[in-house]
């Protein structure tokens, strides 16, 4: 089919959207499960079909054009407006859509690998996954599900506890060997700690272990997907999600160097949904079988 002389690359504006409320084309990147490179290629050929620039590169960031803040606002209205339309339209059908927003960590370590699971268990549902960081508001519809990792307790919207994270530092055996050296957990303290935004597993597991971290030098990074691959890169220490990295730790890739664990409500993943919908049963279905499934 040709395509529209008046129309951009569709494809290109979720990737501009991304870019545009990140203004970056590597969160973007992680937000959407596609490399920084297909996100530049996106960007370039919707501002060749523009004819105009929608970004000021700088040296270390980037930022909108004015051109760039006039077509966001345009194409989140058309977005919305599609995905409303979308929603309607599936609402009309015998079969179910949930949209499932969701860490991309959990997502590419853990749910992937088990969709056709759940497929085969569930025909008549279908997940539309959206893995983000990016908080969610089940009250306004952004989600039907959103599988969140931490304490959420007490979360307003209704958290439904799924499993405990057992946590214990890693390593990778091609720098640090069979991680004999680490004697203690003091011994932890002259290498690199790796820890996604919040610090959190860090902070439960080291008081736990009545370790201080204050003099350790932390390495911040956005999301565990990239705490996971600089540990396996040998970049660090990273606190293992042992849920995530279940088949790393089966073939070597990743060690543990203590018995030293911790595993509490603190540290668990969540689905936060709303049970009075009118996808209630299909939401409860996936729910009791993400229940189920963690327990393997």
């Amino acid at each position: 089919m040709r395509s529209s002389p008046l129309l951009p690359p569709l494809p290109a504006l979720r990737v501009f959207q991304a870019v545009a409320h990140r203004l970056s084309f590597r969160l973007a990147g992680e937000e959407l499960l596609i490399t920084q490179s297909a996100v530049s290629h996106h960007i370039k050929q919707l501002e060749t079909a523009l004819g105009t620039q929608l970004f000021q590169r700088k040296s270390k960031s980037i930022e909108l054009t004015d051109e760039g803040v006039m077509f966001l606002a345009t194409v989140d209205q058309a977005l919305s407006l599609l995905a409303t339309g979308t929603a309607q339209l599936r609402a009309r059908s015998s079969q179910t859509y949930l949209r499932v927003s969701l860490l991309p960590s959990f997502a590419a370590n853990w749910l992937i690998s088990r969709l056709e699971r759940f497929e085969t268990q569930h025909p008549n549902i279908e997940l539309d996954l959206d893995p983000t960081l990016r908080v969610v508001d089940i009250n306004r519809g952004e989600a039907d599900v959103a599988i969140r990792f931490g304490d959420f307790s007490a979360d307003k919207q209704g958290g439904i506890h799924l499993a405990n994270e057992e946590l214990s530092p890693v390593m990778s055996p091609v720098l640090y060997g069979d991680g004999s050296r680490f004697q203690s957990t003091d011994d932890l303290l002259p290498h690199p700690i790796l820890q996604a935004k919040s610090g959190l597993e860090w902070q439960l597991w080291s008081d736990s272990a009545n370790l201080c971290l204050d003099k350790a030098r932390h390495i911040r990074l956005t999301d565990y997907n990239i705490v996971l691959q600089a540990a396996l890169d040998g970049q660090g220490i990273a606190m293992g999600r042992n849920l995530l990295i279940k088949e790393h730790l089966r073939k070597g890739r990743l060690i543990k160097p203590f018995p030293v664990s911790f595993s509490s409500e603190k540290a668990a993943y969540w689905a936060v949904c709303d049970l009075n919908s009118k996808k209630a049963a299909a939401i409860e279905a996936f729910v009791e079988w993400l229940k189920a499934e963690l327990q393997f």
